[in-house]
């Protein structure tokens, strides 16, 4: 059957149905979702249209996460997926999604505050 982006079968703006009298098209063509997983980095290069190069991230451990108070962005390690308001099937087999929540390793941000101001993050003071 194939996975196709055409639009030729829906129905008219008035309700009717189009008769279908095409076959698909290459330039039609879809293809399957990849979710990616948590996992050493594997990278496929997807060729696309016009010979143009997409690259479809399948495992990952690693990702660009900004501090929005802080107006600073690290790429930090992605240590575990802990929530997703779709299912927990996600976060049982550590899919990585968009919406995701996920643990993060956050010694570069802990770095950038020492840096900056001065105070250790994550430790209590003694008094």
């Amino acid at each position: 059957m194939g996975i196709s982006r055409d639009s030729r079968h829906k129905h008219y703006k008035t309700g009717g149905r189009s008769n279908v009298s095409i076959k698909k098209r290459k330039y039609e063509m879809g293809r399957p979702a990849t979710p990616c997983k948590l996992g050493p980095k594997r990278v496929r290069v997807v060729r696309c249209r016009g010979g143009n190069k997409k690259y479809r991230a399948l495992r990952l451990d690693a990702g660009n996460y900004a501090w929005g108070s802080e107006n600073i962005a690290k790429k930090v390690r992605i240590l575990d997926v802990v929530y997703n308001a779709t299912s927990n099937e996600l976060v049982r087999t550590k899919t990585l999604l968009k919406n995701t929540v996920v643990q993060i390793d956050a010694h570069p941000f802990m770095q950038y505050y020492q840096k900056k101001y001065g105070v250790d993050l994550g430790r209590k003071k003694k008094g």
